[in-house]
């Protein structure tokens, strides 16, 4: 348990740190106010998380401890959006269309909800 801890926090710190890169990078967008930085690490998250998923289901190719610390790890602090919508797909797949609309919906109403309130409760400090 100790040992994946330290692996899947060894990959969040890469993670974690190239999404500040990227944002940074994207922070100047003509675009704004769409977030493009968020955007564009989102969706090269659930890129990458599905290359890596996909890579270590065909097995022999990524060992459990690199699908560890690749997905969990780096995907995980580059965003929560991959491991998000890759839950969403396992829904899907499973013919689960009911639950993994719940699942969106509340996760995202309840989410938005939760920032809010966390922004009144700062304010409380």
């Amino acid at each position: 348990m100790i040992r994946e801890f330290l692996i899947v926090g060894a990959g969040s710190f890469f993670g974690g740190g190239l999404r500040y890169v990227v944002s940074r990078l994207l922070h100047e967008s003509p675009l704004q106010p769409f977030p493009l930085g968020t955007f564009a690490a989102n969706v090269a998250g659930c890129l990458l998380f599905g290359l890596f998923s996909g890579l270590a289901a065909r097995g022999g190719i990524l060992s459990p401890t690199a699908r560890l610390v690749l997905t969990t790890g780096f995907c995980g602090g580059f965003t929560t959006f991959s491991t998000f919508m890759n839950e969403n797909g396992t829904l899907l797949k499973g013919d689960h269309l009911v639950m993994m609309t719940v699942y969106m919906v509340a996760s995202l109403v309840i989410g938005l909800a939760a920032v809010f309130a966390g922004g009144q409760l700062a304010k409380v400090f």
